[in-house]
Order: C-alpha cells, then structure tokens, then sequence
C-alpha cells in the first residue's frame, strides 16, 4: 500500500511539473513571437535584412525598443547602421549628441500632433519652447527612443500617433502593440478574404441562374416555333 502510494505521489509530480513547463513554453512561445514580428517590422520600415535586426540586437545586448532608432538615425545620416552601433554603444554617446554630430536637428524626431500625451509632454514642451534654437532642446536618450517608435508605429501600422502616445501613456511597450496592430491586420484580411470569397461564390450562383434561365428561355421559345410549324404542316395535309 506504501509503495502504491508513493508510486502516485510520484505520477502527481510529474504531471504537474509536465503541466508548469507546457505553460512556461507557452509562455515564451508567445513572447518570441510577438519579438519576432517586432523585428519583422522594424526590418520591413527600414529596408533592412530581418536578421540583421536580430544581430544588433543579441550581440550589442541593444534594447528592443532602441533598435528602430538605430536605423532611422543611419537612414537620416546616410551611413552604415554599424557606425551608429560604433558611436552608440562603444563611445557611448547619447542618441542627441550622435544627431548633432552628424549636423542633424532634434526636429527630424518629432511628429505632428493634435495633442500631446505622457510621457511625451516635456519633449513637445522643449520642441514648441526652443523650436528655433535646436541647441537649446534637451531630449533624453528615452524621449529620442519614444519619438522614434511613435513615428514608427504610427506610419507603418497606419495608426494616428496621439493612439500610439495614448497606450504609451498607459505603459504598453512598443513591441506589444506591434503585435496586437499586427494581429489586428492578420484578422481584416482574414475578413476581407472571406467576404471576397462570398461574393465570388453569389456571383457563380447568379450566373449559373441566368445560364439556366436563358437555356430555359430558348427552349421554350423552340418548343413554341415546332408547334408552330407542325401546327401548318398538319392544315396542309387537311387540304389535300
């Protein structure tokens, strides 16, 4: 009976530990995945190989979030992303000084709005206070990284800025609403293809009813000119 019974604690153990692992793999199934479409799309906006994202990414150790800033800076400074890498993350510049030493503006980050939201609001205040004296506008390294991804969440989603600022406000990483924008595009064209599919399929089934109604149409027509003319072959017969 003792060893029965540890036989089972035994079997309950593995099971629930089965169970915790299935849920951790779920886990970060999911969040890979949603990682993964981030780089997807930070690839697609830039024009840059996919896998060259991931690069940056595992061997500077580059927070997500900052990856799209290194290539809208090297796009906007017309030189390989790794020289940006190079001034980043070996000289440690900060990502203002990185601009102005290429004689770029803060205002190349900056994103017409109807209003401005957290945690946005000190960075919109310096641009609207200082908007003529570049020098004088102070962006820290995470209001250069929140003004890159609005820009680039917005225009490559489709989605009006002060929505991105609003969830931003909220917290939402800039990764998860790729994702859920992602998710959201996957769903339409989903909806999108099922309608086309519908309506395809009702334009067949009209056409097949008009093909059988004008097939009907000429048969009745031909039924009515035989009894026509065999109606005068049979008074010719009478006559004779």
């Amino acid at each position: 009976m003792k060893r029965i019974l540890i036989q089972l604690a035994v079997v309950l153990f593995l099971m629930s530990a089965a169970t915790a692992f299935a849920q951790v793999s779920a886990g970060v199934s999911i969040g890979n995945g949603g990682l993964n479409s981030f780089y997807l799309a930070i690839g697609n906006y830039y024009h840059v190989p996919q896998t060259r994202v991931v690069y940056v990414r595992d061997h500077y150790h580059m927070r997500d979030e900052e990856l799209p800033v290194v290539f809208f800076v090297a796009s906007r400074a017309h030189v390989d992303p790794q020289v940006i890498i190079d001034l980043r993350m070996r000289r440690r510049m900060s990502w203002l000084d990185i601009t102005f030493h290429y004689g770029l503006t803060p205002e190349i980050y900056y994103v017409p709005v109807t209003r401005v939201g957290p945690p946005y609001g000190k960075a919109y205040g310096y641009y609207k206070k200082h908007g003529n004296n570049y020098r004088r506008v102070v962006l820290a390294d995470n209001d250069v990284v929140n003004l890159v991804n609005l820009r680039f969440m917005s225009d490559y989603h489709g989605v009006a800025p002060e929505v991105i600022m609003d969830r931003r406000g909220r917290g939402e990483r800039f990764f998860a609403m790729n994702d859920e924008f992602h998710r959201e595009k996957a769903r339409s064209r989903d909806r999108n293809d099922n309608k086309g599919n519908r309506e395809a399929r009702y334009e067949s089934v009209k056409d097949n009813r008009g093909n059988k109604d004008n097939r009907d149409s000429k048969g009745n027509k031909g039924n009515k000119d035989d009894k026509e003319n065999n109606k005068g072959r049979g008074k010719g017969h009478g006559r004779v």
